[in-house]
């Protein structure tokens, strides 16, 4: 009941006419950044940051929460019409989607895209409504050494299942760990890894961070990756509407769809890739029509889609209820709350609950708007294919810039946003993943103050860390996670010259 009366008092702010202004503006932004290929919902995050420091928080969050949504509704519409993902969830739904698309039936695979998001996000939602709380309520019994061993834990998480190898996540984490150290010692206040250089003594900016790794990176390698040659992009033909044997076919990858993606998406397994791939995996196994895979098959694109956004409200219920992020935009909007000073976590709920309230009541009023907006306006969207790509990406390094430097007033933060953009492009050259970077500055703080809060309490005996239950079984947990992949390559490295004798 507590529950419910806190999402009423939610939905009275998301229901002001600014904040569903801000969630227009969000899902439109998300839809738009969804189609358009190489940008996706934490690139956007990033890039918006540095241009909303004015903003109340609340209306800030309803705008993020809008795009995170409005992305992965998006993403389907290049897929399915353009065999390119705009985001990296809607992978799976360009397999089936553009197979339909060639066959003269996109117009009901964008339906069965839209509907299936719309019914997958309002589940999960309800979901997130629910789960939160009981998260939060988990989070009050842990103990500062148990609270280390879960950021432990989330880091080991992130780091081994993204990238190619345990070795690149790692470099990557400690790189980021590297990031956070730098500036004043919150305890004895001298200077760590400033180089004498005045502007670092305050830290480094996540802000700048998360727009040079993510937007300018991400962009910089999208413009390196463009081959010149003109994009075929599949005609919409017929009607939207979907046949009464499409909804037969639809509606229980749907609803398989949102109970597989909700639950990966709260735990850190990358994002809304894995979800998609196995919501994919599951509806080929099970349906009757196994011989239209690969050439259209509908199934194949309700159920990746909506995992795809089952995942995305998976992923808030650990960042609001715990301050830890799950996926590659839930890191990016931690950093967003660092921006406002403000740390999600079992506090937030108290000391701000329309905030957190507010935003998970726009989430239903976004999927609403989101239904709206793609499937009578899908022309729309497909025009947006059509821009040419030197003036979206030109104009995405621009705003990138003076948005940066807007954050301060200091060209120090627009060198140093570039220097990082160029590290972040090579970066995704090497296939290196980015996300433990986030990661290990935001949370390698947080990380440090909980082992010396840790230290003394037990008066500086680090067996404190195992000596408390839950904490030993959550090391245990992520020394698991790391060296499974590594004792996995030796086993296979053993068996070839085996195999060749």
């Amino acid at each position: 009941m507590e529950t419910f009366l806190s999402l009423l008092s939610g939905f009275s702010v998301a229901f002001t006419l600014q904040n569903l202004g801000w969630s227009m503006i969000g899902v439109t932004l998300g839809t738009m950044i969804g189609v358009l290929p190489g940008l996706g919902p934490a690139a956007t995050v990033a890039l918006l940051m540095p241009l909303t420091v004015g903003l109340e928080p609340v209306s800030a969050f309803i705008m993020f929460a809008g795009i995170y949504y409005g992305a992965q509704y998006g993403g389907s519409t290049a897929s399915i019409l353009l065999n390119t993902p705009g985001e990296a969830g809607a992978m799976m739904t360009a397999i089936e989607g553009n197979a339909m698309a060639r066959n003269g039936r996109g117009a009901q695979a964008l339906a069965t895209a839209a509907i299936g998001s719309f019914v997958a996000g309002t589940i999960a939602t309800v979901g997130l409504t629910f789960t939160a709380p009981l998260l939060v309520d988990l989070s009050l019994k842990l103990t500062a050494p148990d609270y280390f061993s879960l950021m432990v834990l989330s880091l080991a998480s992130v780091t081994a299942l993204l990238g190619r190898s345990v070795g690149t996540g790692l470099l990557a984490l400690f790189f980021g760990l590297f990031l956070g150290t730098i500036g004043l010692d919150p305890q004895t206040g001298q200077g760590r890894f400033t180089f004498g250089i005045v502007e670092l003594l305050d830290g480094i900016d996540t802000v700048v961070v998360a727009v040079g790794l993510f937007a300018v990176g991400e962009t910089l390698f999208t413009v390196a990756n463009l081959d010149g040659a003109r994009e075929k992009i599949h005609a919409i033909k017929g009607s939207i509407r979907l046949s009464r044997a499409d909804w037969a076919r639809s509606w229980k990858p749907w609803l398989r769809g949102t109970a597989i993606g909700f639950p990966i998406g709260a735990i850190p397994a990358g994002g809304s890739e894995l979800p998609t791939i196995l919501s994919y995996t599951l509806e080929k196994k099970l349906s009757k029509h196994k011989d239209e895979f690969g050439s259209g098959a509908i199934e194949g694109v309700a159920g990746p889609e909506a995992a795809n956004n089952a995942s995305a409200a998976g992923a808030l219920a650990p960042l609001l209820a715990l301050g830890l992020p799950t996926s590659t935009t839930a890191a990016v909007l931690l950093a967003a709350f660092q921006q406002y000073g403000l740390r999600p976590g079992p506090m937030l709920f108290d000391t701000n609950p329309n905030l957190v309230w507010g935003l998970i009541a726009s989430l239903y009023i976004g999927n609403v708007l989101l239904l709206i907006l793609n499937l009578p306006m899908v022309g729309v969207w497909v025009r947006l294919l059509m821009i040419p790509k030197p003036w979206l990406y030109g104009g995405i390094l621009m705003l990138a810039t003076l948005g940066t430097y807007t954050l301060n007033g200091n060209a120090f933060d627009v060198v140093l946003m570039w220097v990082l953009g160029f590290v972040g492009y090579l970066m995704r050259v090497m296939n290196v993943p980015i996300v433990p970077v986030i990661l290990g500055l935001i949370l390698g703080p947080l990380l440090e103050q909980q082992m010396r809060r840790s230290l003394a309490i037990g008066q500086g005996d680090w067996t404190v860390f195992v000596t408390h239950p839950i904490s030993a079984l959550l090391l245990v947990l992520a020394a698991v996670i790391v060296l499974m992949p590594i004792i996995r390559h030796l086993r296979g490295a053993r068996r070839i010259p085996q195999h060749q004798s």
